[in-house]
């Protein structure tokens, strides 16, 4: 018998807000967080608009020697890791540190450190390499840092599968406590690849943004959509399976009924046209979770902004729920915060999370006009209406499909 797996604790740094009530309370009044790049001189890259992070200081969630051993992406999710465990009132003194685990995924590690310590190697030779480069760049160091913080000695992983990564880590915790291998999972992912090298290299490919203009920059399944632009932050969350949740009387916020993956085996970057292997994720998550289609009623869509994955995604939910699918309210959390690459997916779980818990769904903003093809209801305003289920999208370079499903908890 698979376990039930609730959620009990949120944590969240984001360009709209640097913990979950912040966030959220920005999320339902349209609030965009995407201004200038100051972290370097933009004159010559044709992207000039990102959604950082803002009045992030890591000392309010650590101590100067550990802040030195980390770069920003570990950074945020230790600081996203300390305010889910503490929303969950989740105390290690009374907990087997080998039950509980950590799947906090990256995306690319650390860029600044790659460039930083590329420079000195061509300036100043090999000798000049700082010896902690190697252990402040790779990926799996934000799962690292978080479980030395918090003495987590169970299952530690980092799921890397680009954009689709946040939700992966969520979706791979949830396994692990419905097959009995932890009670608890501290889980998410973080991303902070707003360098020069990120910049420049997906502006190579076409994916970014050229809009000058904060206000139509990011603008999921509008017509004029033209790239998506980069964000930063972290999203974590504690997953806990429902007997230990209830035991030490956890406040529930919501159940993890379903998890669905796929691949498209077809582009390096681009999604399948057809949609299909986005479509069979979502399938899938609703028949995990034990739901027929027709109770879906909101999806958290990827959602990019970029002319292929809106257009693909699209016919993707047409694919998995059919004339249904008119039916579904559609949202794009990018539209305010932008692409968080690899802690996409965990900052929008947190998002549906909060909307089933409140019976909110928000609205795209800056949606105005969508072209023939794109039909489906893609929330040009929010909702105030009962949400018991919530679907969210995740899409990422390599073909790498994930869904996840929760819904309100039951008794």
């Amino acid at each position: 018998m698979k376990k039930r797996v609730v959620v009990t604790g949120l944590g969240a740094i984001t360009p709209i807000g640097n913990d979950v009530p912040t966030f959220w309370e920005g999320i339902k009044e349209g609030k965009i967080g995407f201004g200038p790049i100051t972290y370097f001189d933009t004159t010559d890259y044709k992207a000039k608009l990102a959604a950082q992070v803002k009045d992030f200081n890591p000392e309010e969630y650590m101590d100067k020697k550990a802040a030195r051993r980390m770069e920003a992406f570990c950074q945020y999710a230790v600081a996203a890791a300390k305010e889910a465990i503490e929303d969950a009132k989740l105390d290690m003194e009374q907990e087997d540190p080998y039950r509980v685990g950590c799947a906090i995924g990256n995306g690319v590690g650390s860029l600044q450190a790659m460039q930083r310590e590329y420079t000195r190697l061509v300036d100043r030779g090999p000798s000049k390499v700082a010896p902690l480069l190697v252990p402040l760049m790779i990926t799996n160091m934000a799962a690292g840092n978080v479980s030395i913080m918090f003495n987590l000695k169970g299952k530690s992983i980092n799921v890397v599968t680009a954009c689709a990564t946040g939700t992966n880590s969520i979706g791979e915790a949830f396994r692990t406590i419905q097959y009995g291998d932890a009670d608890v999972m501290v889980a998410g992912g973080t991303e902070a690849s707003i360098a020069e090298i990120g910049v420049a290299g997906f502006t190579a490919l076409t994916a970014l943004s050229s809009s000058e203009n904060p206000a139509r920059c990011s603008i999921p399944f509008d017509k004029d959509r033209n790239g998506f632009v980069m964000g930063e932050g972290a999203g974590v969350v504690i997953l806990e399976e429902l007997e230990h949740a209830k035991a030490r009387g956890a406040k529930i916020y919501a159940e993890v009924l379903g998890y669905g993956c796929t691949s498209d085996a077809y582009h390096i970057t681009s999604p399948a046209e057809d949609g299909m292997g986005a479509a069979t994720a979502m399938t899938n998550a609703v028949k995990d979770a034990g739901l027929e289609s027709e109770q879906i009623t909101y999806i958290n869509a990827h959602g990019t902004s970029t002319h292929h994955n809106d257009l693909f995604e699209t016919r993707a939910i047409k694919a998995a729920f059919g004339e249904h699918a008119k039916d579904i309210h559609v949202n794009s959390t990018k539209s305010m915060v932008g692409h968080l690459l690899g802690a996409a997916g965990a900052v929008e779980f947190i998002t549906c999370v909060k909307e089933v818990e409140e019976d909110f769904i928000h609205k795209t903003v800056g949606l105005k006009d969508c072209e023939e093809e794109m039909d489906l209801d893609y929330c040009k305003e929010s909702y105030r209406e009962s949400v018991p289920y919530a679907l969210s999208n995740s899409l990422g370079f390599g073909g790498h499909n994930a869904s996840i499903l929760i819904g309100k908890y039951m008794e």
